[in-house]
């Protein structure tokens, strides 16, 4: 992370801002930035939040929005990953506006409970996180009925500036040989999409509640059937949603459906079960920073132990 976000990648950053700033001049209406980093390596978590403030103080009024993939709970590529992960969220309450977290445990889970695969690759986790990723921004690209950006998402999706982690979901997942003898529904799509093993986080939201959620449907619907879906899922469990925001889901369609689709949906939603994602690095950060095991390669590049408390 110190490498990343201090010394090796401060030498790199203005070639990437370069490249950013000519993408950006090329854009009619720029909207904002998706990132798509991991925070338990050095790379993504060091440089990818440096790369995010430093796009922050270049374009102050434009959406940054983040698709981050967080340390898993029981597979782990690196020792250090606590301090990564603790060290990049700490950048990303304040200066992302959306991060959408995954895990790459849970995504293993959909596909081998869901789509039924035996062996995984990362090309079909890929393919996961890129579905939601086009759901999230449909909206922006085709003509639709009801409209979402991702301004429109913040402003319906974070009651509290830093609440902005968001637990994504994708509907309808069906395994590759199974697709045809599925029947769309916009029921059958409601309830995939708020089903808690539909999650592509390690976070169960049944033991937490949501603040707010958006679901975008896309394909050839009503409405009408959208709306009555949403408030039918919010009355059956109102149990699971806060009393004090009433009415917290958002609902956006798009007309023109995913290739190989008739119609699907995108799940994001602002729940407090998020909390499990982060104590479980914060749990795992504290045992190491006890002993302050590893921190010499850390100092060695030039951070302070302050930076961890704090952090």
């Amino acid at each position: 992370w110190a490498k990343g976000h201090y010394t090796e990648g401060a030498e790199l950053i203005d070639s990437v801002l370069d490249v950013v700033r000519k993408e950006a001049e090329n854009c009619d209406c720029l909207q904002g930035f998706q990132i798509c980093h991991s925070l338990g390596g050095g790379t993504g978590s060091g440089m990818g939040t440096l790369l995010i403030s430093k796009i922050r103080e270049e374009f102050p009024d434009r959406m940054m929005l983040t698709f981050s993939v967080f340390p898993s709970p029981k597979v782990s590529d690196t020792v250090v990953e606590p301090y990564n992960a603790t060290l990049s969220v700490h950048q990303l309450v304040e200066n992302a506006d959306e991060c959408m977290v995954l895990d790459n445990e849970a995504l293993y889970d959909i596909c081998f409970r869901t789509l039924k695969l035996t062996n995984p690759s990362f090309g079909d986790l890929n393919h996961l996180i890129s579905t939601t990723m086009s759901g999230v921004t449909c909206c922006l690209r085709f003509p639709s009925q009801l409209n979402s950006d991702l301004r429109k998402l913040a402003v319906n999706l974070i009651p509290f500036p830093r609440l902005h982690f968001f637990m994504v979901g994708f509907a309808p997942l069906t395994s590759r040989g199974s697709q045809q003898y599925r029947a769309l529904t916009i029921p059958e799509l409601t309830q995939q999409m708020w089903d808690a093993k539909n999650m592509m986080c390690a976070a169960d939201p049944r033991h937490g509640r949501y603040l707010t959620a958006s679901a975008m449907f896309r394909g050839k619907m009503s409405t009408k059937e959208v709306d009555e879906q949403m408030l039918n899922v919010q009355n059956k469990n109102s149990s699971y949603f806060v009393e004090w925001i009433p009415n917290n889901v958002k609902s956006s369609v798009c007309d023109i459906p995913p290739t190989g689709l008739r119609m699907s949906s995108t799940f994001m939603g602002n729940s407090t079960s998020i909390q499990e994602m982060f104590r479980r690095v914060s749990e795992q950060f504290t045992v190491m920073f006890r002993r302050k095991a590893f921190l010499h390669w850390y100092t060695g590049e030039g951070m302070d132990e302050m930076e961890f408390t704090e952090a």
